[in-house]
């Protein structure tokens, strides 16, 4: 009879043993797949951040060569861009920033605070220009967007007009 009643205790705390390993490993492959996703998504939104940068970098040379310089008012030095709701952790703010680098004729209209150089002359481009990108988005899963702090990815190119 004690037999018996030490095979069902011996199997209860068997039982309570491998409950308790199998919750262990559950927990840690539940966090293991959360942190996972995590990581997965801020990776995602970098790389679009670093997608968007190039894109609008491409479109500011692309309205710079473009556009007249040569007429008051029509020096292009900023951009802003905004796609979905950033603030809201569910989208991107752009800022592009365009500087000149180049002889007088080439950049007098442009505001003085954006010509970098006015004494360079260079043979093959008599403009250069400093494109300064700002791509700042929200992490998604933020427990409060509206106080989450903004993550700003930077490229800077010169570029030869």
């Amino acid at each position: 009879m004690n037999s018996i009643r030490n095979k069902k205790a011996f199997s209860m705390i068997t039982a309570i043993v491998v409950i308790v390993l199998m919750s262990t490993v559950s927990v840690f492959v539940l966090n293991l797949s959360a942190t996972m996703t995590r990581e997965t998504t801020a990776q995602f939104q970098r790389e679009q951040a670093m997608l968007y940068a190039k894109s609008y970098t491409e479109y500011a040379i692309m309205a710079v060569m473009t556009n007249d310089r040569s007429v008051a008012g029509q020096c292009l030095s900023d951009i802003d861009g905004t796609i979905g709701d950033p603030d809201n952790g569910a989208g991107y703010k752009i800022n592009v920033r365009i500087a000149y680098i180049g002889n007088t004729a080439e950049i007098s209209n442009c505001a003085a605070i954006r010509q970098l150089d006015t004494t360079v002359v260079t043979p093959g481009s008599p403009l250069n220009i400093v494109v300064d990108t700002y791509v700042k988005y929200k992490e998604p899963d933020h427990p409060d967007p509206d106080n989450a702090k903004y993550i700003t990815y930077h490229k800077r190119t010169l570029q030869k007009i």
